[in-house]
């Protein structure tokens, strides 16, 4: 509901899914590194080209790009692509991927945080005199944009959070010199939705169940009651748009039904038109014209799977399946619809930006995203359905190394966070720098993920560590039974909510793991919630409802009952623990605490930090540290290959607490 935040991203899987030290030789890998093996960089490294966007005269291209190994923000014209320069230089850290032009067709709008602390703040960039403006508060606040049209070329909607951690505040922002004016200050609302008009319309708040109360401003400035989204529903319902009068919203809504569809609704008569759905899926993301007229909705089973609103776009499709293979992301359209930016996401390759021409009905290549793939031999990323022993069907991805070939092969179950987001088909870096060792890599869209309608979410309801992780026992059976692999070769391997999964199966299911690897993971739930970000807290009722009320007696008791630390007397294989230390989701004393208490239970457990983190590894030198230390680990408790580690510790801020002489050849 234009939340200042995604809610499906509460613990985001930001790193699982992104001074040297030496390595000796690594005793307890069943293969020794060989001179084949794809050096880690090739999967870990910022990509070399993220979000290719059309300005919208459709004369340039703008596009995240490294400078030095730095993610920042590059233009080209469209006519010469050779001329591309980049217009900001960061040197420190990633700038966000996402960017934004102004109609001006000379200003683009970026962020940037500092040390992963999420305090995005906004600026804008001159593409011709390369003048950088600030557009919020230099520190401390988060922001982000709210809403840009045509009829305002110089300005733009911001919010941020300044006055108020928990709320954002409405700004009108001039992108050409920084101005800015406040046009509502926000003392109680979640989300926000204006108009191309630059009106605020509607808010959004939880109640104290959990659901989601959306209010309609009035022209006099009154709030008054609009809609009600139950807490079954707000993980599955979105209001996304006005239509350019102001007259229709566009909204994905699982109201009265468990897969969510794509509506229109009248504002005057209150009346909803089905304009898309999906029998097997949500829809869970719709597209518009510079207009704002809908154009397509897409849904996501195991693939992508569009649902043309406008038939204009089924021609589109056509032309681009004729180009390529793949699932096909719409990027940006230039104003007048001729061009459009697009994306074709692939498993086995790197994924390739192209344009398209409806003038001529053409796709160009513009871009191969990752271009060390190019002779890389990538495995295939198989979606699998696996039956859950109370017959829900699970979605997951299967990649098989080509030692399987040859039988059973040690598996890593690699999870992701959330819990309220999914794993996706396409390239991943997790999974092919697995596959690439010797392992075979599984990854399972256990209850709660979102993306299979609202059921399927609320089948987690008070069953983190309960059902939820009996779904991954589930996965591993599965992968046992059809010959996979063998009990005893399995490893655990899981991000923010992943890293309290992986944690809860050293502690509740010990003997189905060989060795854990916790990334971020949450250790404590009751001093976890005590300790989210201020921003979350408009949002802890769905929390409290759905995981446990840390404000009652009962619902405290069941949250320590769900927390790994409290069961660290069954803990009995290696952990490897990794934490960004300016973490604001999932703060380094949850890490911090489960550390000790296996170090006092004598549980070997390796413990790695990095002081310019938050929650997830942005650095690339910090990514290829972590996954170095990883990959050792790895190979010691499973068996499979292993890269000396190199250059592969230089620029990076690790630091071993504690451990390091639990994996082999790295030194604490």
């Amino acid at each position: 509901m234009r939340a200042p935040i995604d809610r499906r991203l509460l613990l985001s899987r930001a790193a699982a899914l992104g001074a040297s030290l030496p390595f000796m030789s690594l005793r307890g890998a069943a293969h020794a590194q060989t001179p084949d093996l794809v050096a880690r960089r090739v999967f870990f490294d910022n990509p070399d080209y993220i979000n290719v966007r059309l300005s919208p005269d459709g004369t340039h291209l703008s596009y995240i790009a490294p400078v030095d190994g730095v993610n920042n923000l590059w233009v080209a014209p469209l006519a010469d692509l050779k001329a591309a320069r980049p217009v900001t230089r960061a040197t420190d850290r990633n700038i966000a991927t996402y960017h934004s032009w102004g109609y001006t067709n000379r200003h683009l709008v970026f962020f940037r945080d500092r040390d992963g602390d999420e305090n995005l703040r906004a600026a804008s960039v001159d593409i011709v005199s390369g003048a950088i403006v600030p557009l919020t508060p230099e520190a401390g606040v988060k922001s982000f944009k709210q809403e840009a049209d045509r009829k305002f070329p110089e300005q733009m909607l911001l919010r941020h959070n300044e006055r108020d951690k928990r709320y954002f505040d409405l700004f009108r922002v001039n992108i050409v010199t920084g101005t800015s004016e406040l046009v509502y200050e926000n003392s109680q609302y979640l989300g926000l939705i204006t108009d191309s008009a630059f009106q605020l319309r509607l808010g959004s708040r939880i109640n104290a169940e959990g659901a989601a109360e959306i209010f309609e401003r009035r022209p006099d400035g009154d709030w008054v009651p609009f809609m009600t989204v139950p807490i079954a529903d707000v993980d599955t319902t979105d209001l996304l748009d006005f239509s350019a009068d102001g007259k229709t919203l566009y909204l994905i809504d699982s109201r009265g039904r468990d897969k969510a569809g794509f509506f229109a609704l009248d504002m005057a008569t209150r009346q909803t038109t089905l304009l898309a759905a999906d029998d097997d899926a949500d829809i869970a993301l719709a597209i518009f014209d510079e207009n704002r007229r809908p154009l397509a909705a897409m849904a996501n089973t195991d693939r992508m799977r569009w649902h043309a609103v406008d038939q204009a776009v089924a021609q589109d499709l056509a032309d681009l399946t004729r180009h390529g293979t793949g699932d096909i992301t719409f990027v940006t359209n230039s104003d007048d619809l001729r061009l459009g930016s697009v994306y074709y996401e692939r498993d086995t390759e790197s994924g390739e930006y192209a344009l398209l021409d409806r003038g001529t009905r053409e796709v160009r290549k513009l871009f191969t995203q990752r271009k060390s793939l190019a002779d890389v031999a990538l495995r295939k990323l198989q979606p699998v359905v696996i039956p859950a022993r109370d017959g829900l069907r699970l979605n997951g991805y299967l990649t098989l190394p080509r030692e399987a070939e040859a039988g059973r092969v040690p598996l890593v179950l690699v999870i992701h966070g959330g819990p309220y987001m999914r794993d996706t088909w396409g390239f991943s870096s997790i999974h092919q720098w697995l596959a690439s060792r010797g392992y075979a890599v599984l990854s399972v869209n256990y209850r709660g993920s979102t993306g299979f309608g609202k059921a399927f979410v609320t089948a987690a309801d008070h069953e983190w560590g309960g059902k939820m992780h009996d779904d991954l026992i589930d996965a591993v059976d599965w992968a046992i039974a059809q010959g996979i692999t063998d009990p005893g070769r399995v490893g655990f391997f899981g991000g923010s909510y992943g890293g309290y999964s992986a944690l809860m199966a050293a502690t509740k299911t010990p003997e189905v793991f060989a060795c854990i690897v916790d990334l971020f993971g949450i250790s404590n739930l009751v001093t976890f919630m005590a300790t989210i970000p201020p921003y979350w807290g408009p949002w802890m009722s769905v929390w409290k409802n759905r995981l446990g009320d840390p404000d009652t007696e009962a619902g405290r008791a069941f949250l320590v009952e769900r927390s790994p630390l409290t069961h660290i007397d069954r803990v009995k294989r290696p952990i490897l623990i990794a934490q960004g230390m300016r973490d604001v989701r999932v703060v380094a004393a949850e890490s911090e605490q489960m550390v000790a208490a296996l170090k006092q239970r004598g549980v070997p457990v390796t413990y790695i930090t990095f002081a310019d983190e938050g929650h997830g590894f942005v650095r690339p030198e910090n990514r290829l540290a972590c996954y170095g230390v990883t990959e050792a680990f790895l190979a010691k408790h499973l068996g499979g290959r292993c890269q000396p580690i190199g250059n592969d510790f230089a620029g990076s801020s690790l630091k071993i607490e504690t451990g390091g002489e639990l994996v082999p050849g790295l030194r604490g």
